[in-house]
């Protein structure tokens, strides 16, 4: 590995965490930067974030409990359909070759952009 190549990997995997931290989601900043700056391949890059995902999600969870923010109750059927439609999700990643995988990824983040720059905003000035 080269150390141009380290040092991003080590830049996007900081302000991937960060963005994790915060409780936005480290994926929408990792898998892209990965697939960008180093090339691994949209699954690889996938199954990075989801290996990136086990231990920042636990440093965000301790901060997040201590400051008593977390609604266990609210959490516990989101985790449980969550899981079911982890192991879906990840059946059906497995099926689709890496191009496909990649504009799905692409369409969910431009929708995603969307509703947070018309609807949400939309929504909250009008309360």
């Amino acid at each position: 590995m080269v150390n141009g190549e380290l040092i991003l990997l080590f830049l996007t995997g900081l302000f991937s965490g960060i963005i994790s931290g915060m409780g936005i989601g480290g994926g929408t900043i990792l898998i892209p930067a990965l697939v960008l700056l180093v090339n691994p391949g949209q699954h690889i890059a996938q199954s990075v974030n989801l290996l990136f995902f086990i231990p920042t999600a636990i440093i965000a969870l301790i901060v997040h409990i201590k400051k008593k923010r977390i609604d266990f109750k609210m959490a516990m059927p989101i985790i449980l359909f969550g899981l079911a439609g982890a192991f879906a999700g990840s059946k059906l990643a497995m099926s689709l070759p890496g191009n496909s995988l990649k504009k799905w990824f692409g369409l969910f983040l431009l929708l995603m952009g969307i509703y947070e720059l018309f609807i949400k905003g939309r929504k909250k000035h009008s309360v």
